[in-house]
């Protein structure tokens, strides 16, 4: 009679996780290793929701659960590009607000970028001043980005054999 119960169990739950999964899987491509870092996420996202659910069997599962989130966190920042784009809004703030200038280029239909146009108006002295500072602070984003990359991995190779319940 178990094995009977067991069964109907199975099905349900593996017909809830088509249900969950499907818009996951709807949104993939195979060109990509960002869709393969969503789907990551998704299933950590999933082992924490378990891990903080009643059915968790682990005394340490919500410090586990925690532990995940805080990784799914660092994940989403990591592959939005937060830290490599953070000098943009720096230079915003310090110089106020700016538009690309786009120009029409020789070719039919193109255009071609040319710099950036600031609400302020600043000399031709200023505006190469702007330019070798956003450099700077171009070169420490990416730095940043580039060590929030390798913790969140040392990060996941550390933790990672511990994600379960």
């Amino acid at each position: 009679m178990n094995n009977f119960i067991y069964f109907f169990k199975r099905k349900y739950r593996q017909i809830r996780n088509l249900i969950r999964w499907t818009p996951i899987i709807w949104k993939q491509y195979d060109f990509d290793y960002s869709y393969a870092i969503e789907v990551f996420k998704f299933q950590l996202s999933n082992i924490a929701d378990r891990m903080e659910s009643d059915r968790a069997m682990l005394v340490r599962a919500p410090n586990k659960a925690s532990r995940i989130r805080m990784i799914n966190k660092l994940m989403t920042k990591v592959y939005d590009n937060d830290y490599s784009l953070e000098y943009q809004d720096e230079i915003e703030r310090l110089y106020g607000p700016r538009e690309i200038n786009w120009e029409d280029s020789d070719k039919e239909g193109y255009v071609m970028y040319n710099g950036y146009i600031y609400e302020r108006e600043y000399t031709q002295e200023q505006l190469e001043a702007i330019n070798k500072h956003e450099t700077i602070l171009h070169k420490e984003s990416q730095e940043k980005q580039e060590k929030a990359h390798k913790l969140l991995w040392k990060l996941m190779e550390f933790y990672i054999r511990g994600f379960w319940d």
